[in-house]
């Protein structure tokens, strides 16, 4: 018999091959499982190319550093189709190990297949080398190499099955696997090596024209690692961007989550805001309809509210706010809903067993609010005006029942406040009223029912005109002219204040435009911005956007915002008023002395003026406290280098007392009124031609 000798060098690279062809094979099931769709056949396809040529290859390798006394070589097509066998054998292994279950039976039979293709690959690519006379296998290592390579590729099948699903250590318990499996090959390779007889005197049929000469090992080797080593890179991109992209699908529904917490809840309380509370009094109207039974609807407003903001600040209100949150919300049930909706303003929806339920609730939630709060290691006391109504009864949407039970809280506080009312047909009329009124505003806009009237405002030291205030009128189709207090509070409710307001600044702007065109280039066009305009975050860009299409200089407008709005959030206030100060506008502070101040902050905000407020302009000439204060607001001023205006001058004593006290410009009914462009300027030329006759 011919004695063969083995290549320790070919060995070694063989089970290196085995063992890297492992792991690449554990690695590309976890893509398999975690694929979806074609990727799941691209990635089955792939690997059982990568894995097959890896298994083939150590078998190859191993064949090659087998060595005879005689020449050798391999036959093509049967080395080839050795190969096939091995990707084969390879896709059925990566196709059962990807089922969702792999029971017992079915694991036996898995490993009775692929060890039957593995060794159908290693005998065919023996069987290449067309040996004469043919090869001898010794039964006993011949039977033993079979159940050594059932045995693996069962081994193989259930460790493939375990860890194709990620887990803590994976790559560690991936490779210690993987070398146990490539022993395993490797030793069914070279037991049935070991069953091979060659007889003497044998030769090598395909030494002749088959595949042969030095170099063929390396040639093998740095293919197969190529392939391995593509397939085992690019599932470990995979890998990685499929976890990049979990990562950036958490960010998503992460930051989905924050924007649908803001944009339903109240960001000062946490409760549910309008919008959500609609959505909930609308469940609740539906469950009545389908189920029966009812619902109570609390308009909770608090009173006392306004002097704690005054006295303390709104740090201390929003505080307060808070703890009348939290306290409210400890009473609620999981089916009732709690909601803040502006301002002072709370909203309970609550499920009743009875009507007559609604009384006590009502009761429960005055004497909560009654309560003292202490808040910053100050005992604050306040009260609570409650309006209710019932559900079906009071109304037929969600804004019908807001806006009855709105006016049967205003019905409590006219009736002593710290109470309740419910809503009945005499308050119907009012509430009808202030429906209609909200449903003819949000047509107001489309049907061009605005207008704005400009009171002029004059140097207090000469007279002349220096500009002028926008004032909105709303030309209602029944009612007639109607001014701003008429219906702004009920614009700021809604939210309608925010394109009217977006109006407002447009035409004033336009209208300046006209006046700078006629000469009138020093004038400035004052207009209000409301605290929720002031709030809204495309409040710059909608007054860079009005000056650039007037084409108006950003000098010729100013904005009046309340000292209220200014102070109400001074950080957040100083970003905004920074903003605009930097594109040129200027800022007047609305109504000072009325609200509560911080000189700190005061000092710091970007303004050009201040306004002193028509309160204490009124009494001017008869009480010496408001004289004192005014004359205080003018040094201030003066003081911060700021334009002093006074608003509501009807007297020639209180306009001499601001001229000689230092303001620099007055308005007022004795100086102007408010009128259309057309007659403002009327009165402008009039009053020019006087002068100068």
């Amino acid at each position: 018999m011919l004695i063969g000798t083995y290549s320790p060098t070919l060995v070694i690279i063989s089970l290196c091959v085995a063992i890297l062809a492992s792991y690449t094979a554990l690695d590309l099931t976890e893509r398999i499982a975690t694929a979806k769709g074609r990727a799941v056949h691209l990635w089955t396809a792939g690997g059982a190319f990568a894995m097959g040529t890896g298994v083939w290859s150590m078998h190859f390798i191993g064949m090659l550093a087998f060595k005879l006394p005689i020449e050798l070589g391999y036959d093509v097509s049967l080395t080839l189709l050795s190969l096939l066998i091995g990707i084969l054998s390879s896709g059925f292994a990566l196709w059962l190990v990807s089922q969702p279950r792999l029971p017992a039976w079915q694991l036996a039979f898995g490993a009775l297949v692929m060890g039957a293709g593995i060794s159908a690959m290693h005998y065919t690519g023996m069987a290449a080398m067309r040996m004469q006379p043919g090869i001898d296998y010794d039964p006993t290592l011949f039977g033993a190499s079979l159940l050594i390579a059932v045995g693996a590729s069962g081994a193989a099948l259930w460790i493939a099955f375990r860890l194709r699903q990620h887990s803590p250590y994976v790559i560690l318990i991936r490779g210690g696997a993987a070398v146990i499996m490539g022993m395993a090959i490797v030793g069914m390779h070279y037991t049935a090596m070991a069953a091979a007889r060659f007889a003497d005197g044998s030769f090598c049929g395909a030494a002749i024209d088959g595949l042969n000469g030095k170099g063929l090992d390396n040639l093998v080797l740095i293919t197969t690692l190529a392939i391995l080593t593509i397939a085992l890179l690019t599932s470990v991109l995979d890998a990685r961007m499929e976890t990049r992209t979990a990562g950036l699908a958490q960010s998503l529904t992460e930051a989905n989550r924050e924007l649908t917490q803001l944009a339903l809840h109240d960001t000062l309380t946490g409760l549910p805001n309008r919008v959500l509370l609609a959505d909930r009094i609308d469940q609740a109207m539906s469950k009545v309809q389908e189920r029966g039974g009812c619902f109570a609807l609390m308009f909770i407003d608090l009173d006392g509210f306004k002097p704690v903001n005054d006295a303390f600040g709104h740090h201390m209100g929003d505080q307060l706010l808070r703890a009348v949150g939290l306290r409210l919300r400890e009473e609620l049930r999981s089916q009732d809903t709690l909601a803040r909706i502006g301002g002072d303003e709370f909203v309970l929806l609550v499920q009743l067993g009875e009507e007559s339920d609604a009384l006590n609730l009502a009761a429960r939630q005055v004497g909560l609010i009654g309560r003292p709060f202490q808040v910053a290691e100050h005992d604050l006391q306040i009260s609570a005006s409650v309006g209710i109504t019932i559900y079906p009864g009071n109304g037929y949407t969600a804004e019908e029942l807001l806006m009855n039970a709105d006016a049967a809280m205003y019905h409590a506080k006219g009736t002593g406040k710290n109470g309740y009312s419910f809503f009945d047909v005499s308050m119907n009329s009012n509430a009808r009223k202030q429906l209609q009124l909200l449903q003819d505003l949000r047509n107001a806009l489309e049907q061009q029912q605005f207008s704005l009237h400009y009171q002029p405002k004059f140097d207090a030291a000469n007279g002349h005109p220096v500009g002028a205030e926008a004032l909105l009128r709303w030309e209602h189709p029944t009612q007639g002219m109607l001014l701003p207090d008429k219906f702004i509070d009920l614009a700021e409710k809604t939210g309608l204040i925010i394109p009217i307001g977006s109006w407002v600044l447009n035409e004033a702007c336009r209208q300046m435009r006209e006046w700078y065109l006629l000469g009138y280039t020093d004038w400035r066009i004052a207009v209000n911005l409301s605290a929720l305009q002031f709030c809204h975050v495309g409040l710059v860009q909608s007054v860079a956007k009005a000056l650039a299409t007037h084409h108006l200089p950003a000098n010729s407008l100013t904005l009046e915002i309340t000292e209220t709005t200014a102070m109400y959030d001074a950080d957040v206030s100083m970003t905004v008023l920074q903003a605009l100060s930097e594109m040129g506008v200027d800022l007047s502070i609305d109504d000072f002395g009325t609200g509560y101040s911080s000189l700190m902050y005061l000092k710091r905000l970007p303004a050009n003026e201040l306004k002193i407020d028509r309160g204490f302009v009124r009494d001017l000439e008869h009480d010496s406290d408001d004289a004192a204060i005014v004359s205080a607001i003018v040094a201030l001023g003066q003081a911060l280098g700021l334009r002093i205006v006074a608003e509501g001058v009807e007297t020639g004593v209180q306009q001499d007392f601001l001229t000689r006290l230092g303001c620099d410009a007055l308005q007022g009914y004795l100086l102007g009124q408010p009128l259309p462009a057309a007659r403002f300027m009327a009165d402008i030329l009039r009053g020019e031609q006087l002068a100068a006759g």
